[in-house]
Parts: C-alpha cells; sequence; structure tokens
C-alpha cells in the first residue's frame, strides 16, 4: 500500500515519505492507494487495550514500518502523559456515548495524533536515511498548536514553529502557548484568523524561494496540521476503541451499526471516522456538527462550498473555519477517486472561493448529514446538559450534542474535543456565572460545579511567558525563515 495526492499530479509514496513531506508535491493531499486489511475482528475489540488496539491501527495503514517500530511510536505516546489508563474513557447518556478525548497533556483531542506525530516523523526520516534537521510548521485555531508544542518539544532533531491568530483563542489556549518551555519551539500570534495562518502554511509548503532556503539550510519541512496523513492515522483507533467500548459494556453486539457525530471544523477528526469506516468499523449513519461558520453544513445540505462570507469568531474557537482542508480527502473516495475534478475544485475554491459538487459526489455522501449550532445554543446546551447529567461540556462538544438526535434503533459515539476546564470562561457564562479571567475562571468553575482542575492546567498561570511576538502575514516567511536559520 503507497500514498497518493488527491490531486493526481504527484508520485506515489510510501508512508514514511508522505508523513515527512506532509502535502503532496501538486497540493493536493495524501491518501491511501487502497484500503489495508486490519488485524484483528470486532469480537476482539472489547479486550484490547488502547495501546494494543494502536499497534494493530497503525500497522495496518505504515506497511513500511516494522512492527518493533510501530510498537515504539505507541509506547512514547500513549504512556504516563495521560491521565487515564485507558487513555480514552467512554462516558454514557442514555444512547449517547461521549468518547472522552481530551485526557492528554493539552486537554484536548489533538493529543491523540500529536503525541504520536513526533516519534512518525522522526522514525519516518531514519527509515529513509535522512540526516537533516526536521522543521515542523503549524498553523492553530488554538489545540493544534498547543498539543504539537507538547509532543515536539525538546525533541532531538527537530524544531515546531506555530502561527496562532491573535483573536478567538482563548485564555488557557493562549497561556498554554506563549508559556510553552520546549527550547526549539518558535510560536507566534498572527494578525489575522486561522484561515490565514492556514493559508500561510500551505503557500509556504509549496514555495519555491522557500524551498531554496530549506536546502541551503539543509532542513526538512513537514506539518503538524491534519493536512499530514501522521496526523490522521492516530485518530482511527479512537473509534474503533469507542466500539469496544460499547461492546464491553453490552451496549451493543458485534457487528450492530453504531453512528458518530462529530464536531468539526477542519474535517479532520470526522475524517478518521469515515476512515474507520472503510476499514471495518460498522456504521450507519455520520453527522457533521458546524458553528456559526457553517460552510460545511451548507456543503452537505446543498452540495455547494462557498468560502465568501463574513468569518465569525464564536465561542466554539477551534471550529473558526471557512476552509476545510480535511473534506477533500473525503470528496477524493465520495466521488470515486476522480483527481482531475478534486483538483479542478480546489483550484475553483482558490481562485473564486466557491466549487459545485458533481451528482456522483453527492451520492458517495449519501451516508452524511450536518447541522450548525449557533452560539447561543452552544450556551443553552452546555447548561442544559450539565442541569439534566450533572456532565460539563466545552463548547465545541456543545456544538455537537446540540445536533443530536436520538432515532432509538441505534447507539451514537460522539467525539468529545476538549475539557470544559480549556473554556471555564464560555462555561460559567453558560452556566449563568460570573465569569472570571485567567486562573481564577479554572478556579471558579472547580468550585461551582464541584468537579477538580485538571493538573494539566492547574498551575498553568504559573508559568513565565516565553512567546511575545505578534506579526502580519507579510512578515511569516522572514519570521519562519530566521527561526529556521543554523
Amino acid at each position: 500500500m503507497n500514498y497518493v495526492s488527491t490531486r493526481g499530479k504527484a508520485p506515489a509514496v510510501s508512508a514514511a515519505e508522505a508523513i515527512l513531506q506532509g502535502l503532496a508535491t501538486d497540493g493536493g493531499l495524501y491518501v491511501p492507494d487502497q484500503w489495508p486489511t486490519l488485524d484483528f475482528d470486532l469480537d476482539q475489540l472489547a479486550q484490547l487495550s488502547y495501546q494494543e488496539l494502536a499497534v494493530k491501527v497503525l500497522s495496518a495503514f505504515l506497511p513500511d514500518f516494522t512492527l518493533a517500530e510501530v510498537q515504539e511510536v505507541v509506547d512514547a505516546s500513549y504512556g504516563s502523559q495521560w491521565d487515564t489508563e485507558t487513555i480514552v474513557p467512554v462516558h454514557d447518556d442514555g444512547n449517547l456515548h461521549y468518547l472522552e478525548l481530551f485526557h492528554g497533556p493539552t486537554l484536548a483531542f489533538k493529543d491523540i495524533a500529536l503525541q504520536a506525530l513526533p516519534h512518525l516523523v522522526t522514525t519516518a526520516a531514519r527509515k529513509m536515511g535522512l540526516n537533516k534537521e526536521i522543521a515542523i510548521l503549524t498553523a492553530t485555531s488554538g489545540d493544534t498548536g498547543t498539543a504539537a508544542m507538547s509532543g515536539f518539544a525538546d525533541v532531538a532533531g527537530t524544531k515546531i514553529a506555530v502561527l496562532y491568530p491573535q483573536v478567538g483563542v482563548s485564555d488557557i489556549q493562549r497561556q498554554q502557548m506563549v508559556s510553552e518551555p520546549g527550547k526549539n519551539t518558535y510560536v507566534y500570534g498572527l494578525e489575522g484568523n486561522f484561515d490565514d495562518a492556514q493559508q500561510a502554511v500551505k503557500g509556504l509548503l509549496g514555495d519555491e524561494k522557500f524551498g531554496a532556503f530549506l536546502k541551503e539550510q539543509d532542513v526538512q519541512i513537514s506539518s503538524a496540521n491534519s493536512i499530514n496523513i501522521g496526523r490522521l492515522i492516530p485518530q482511527i483507533v479512537y473509534y474503533f476503541y469507542g466500539y469496544g467500548q460499547l461492546l464491553k459494556k453490552g451496549q451493543i453486539k458485534v457487528g450492530e451499526p453504531i453512528d458518530v457525530l462529530v464536531p468539526t471544523g477542519n474535517f479532520g477528526n470526522m475524517l478518521a471516522a469515515f476512515y474507520a469506516s472503510q476499514v471495518g468499523l460498522p456504521v450507519h449513519h455520520f453527522t457533521v456538527a458546524s458553528n456559526e461558520n457553517h460552510v460545511l453544513t451548507e456543503l452537505f445540505e446543498t452540495g455547494v462550498y462557498n468560502r465568501n462570507r463574513d468569518f465569525k469568531v464564536t465561542n466554539a474557537p477551534a471550529m473558526d473555519i471557512l476552509v476545510s482542508s480535511n473534506l477533500e480527502r473525503l470528496l477524493y473516495f465520495a466521488s470515486g477517486q476522480d483527481s482531475q475534478l478534486i483538483a479542478k475544485d480546489m483550484q475553483a475554491l482558490q481562485e473564486k472561493g466557491v466549487y459545485q459538487l458533481s451528482d456522483k459526489t453527492r451520492q458517495g455522501l449519501a451516508k452524511f448529514s450536518a447541522g450548525w449550532t449557533s452560539q447561543k445554543q452552544v450556551e443553552e446546551t452546555i447548561a442544559e446538559t450539565y442541569t439534566k447529567s450533572a456532565y460539563l461540556l466545552d463548547p465545541h462538544t456543545a456544538v455537537a450534542v446540540h445536533q443530536y438526535q436520538d432515532d432509538g434503533e441505534h447507539q451514537t459515539l460522539l467525539a468529545t474535543t476538549a475539557s470544559p476546564y480549556k473554556f471555564p470562561q464560555t462555561v460559567l457564562e453558560a452556566l449563568g456565572e460570573e465569569v472570571v479571567a485567567g486562573a481564577g475562571g479554572l478556579t471558579a468553575l472547580a468550585a461551582i460545579t464541584k468537579t477538580s482542575i485538571p493538573q494539566q492546567v492547574k498551575t498553568l498561570f504559573e508559568q513565565p511567558i516565553r512567546h511575545r511576538d505578534i506579526i502580519r502575514a507579510d512578515q511569516i516567511q522572514s519570521t519562519i525563515e530566521n527561526a529556521l536559520k543554523h
């Protein structure tokens, strides 16, 4: 099995090459050229630990990695840095099951992939005989940057540069980034939004002059954004693990299809669920939940993707995105792997900001539906869920809970994307309490809800600020080049 570009003009590469490159040379995204066969049956899922399952899934999608290499990646990624031995526990509420993806070092689902990515990248470099320094360039809407730095901090032979939008990230997210102590980490606030940051990263990865600079510096560049297939593969694991937990508790029978509900902006988390379904996870239906930046909901409802609209800064900031990168990978498979069509649509998106799906592609999306949740509904959902179930939601998870519909037939696995303690001000406001900034927000939320502040952020605001740079879009290339110079 190799990896090919969604746009069809780049050569097929191994998993190791795809992870190191990040973006294909034609601007497309790497996808498997065939679906691998997994080395387990569904009835085994109830017995497998998260680590055992991760080894099996990663081995299938990384055929050029040895079993020992995969085991090494898993051992380094899913150990004592998690606050629960199960890594991803499932919280049940009737037929709705919260897949808790926020128990890692930065309290967001991105940790699951970004604890693994540094080890995947360094292993891939070793396999390819690459002796260059590896530079990771990442745009973040808040959580990716924090999780990426946590994963790559002080990893030998690497540097990581993170761009985050100056407006829209939460107090906790900002403090996690600007206080990151890793000596190989560089953090820049950007005068703009996430789409500006993401476009800048994509532009740099494909820029000839920047490529010449990297060659001169003997640096291999890659991305920690979910455009990198190495980000997506570890995410497939938790959908199988969640299914196994439902089996273990007797809530489903082996082979019984479930519904999957995911709050998403850049589409990586939902794409991982789709990939899981293509290699054996029984899924009846996928529901995409958007916030007020609801380009994805419109696409699934009308077949038209149109980013020509006002960008909204919302209370679910990690989903404040108008250009959803990973959607391209889904459309590639929905269109019957029509790379020519994908290239045409992505060119239209870049030039005109809009494209329309073909009838064939829309038919390939029959298992998907979507809905969007307003900021007011986010707050109402947080309050209602806490009152009804004594369960505390972060705003992104609330976006999805508002879209939940119990059909009475299928169990629903909901990807719970962050701890409420990453967004204490939003949660306090939703609960009708006084909003307290900074560390006071954590203390207030704990006192009011009688829950514990996670260890990961308990002393966060006592950490010194190390990264203070705010830059404009036209300064990105020179700033990154300065960071990477030897």
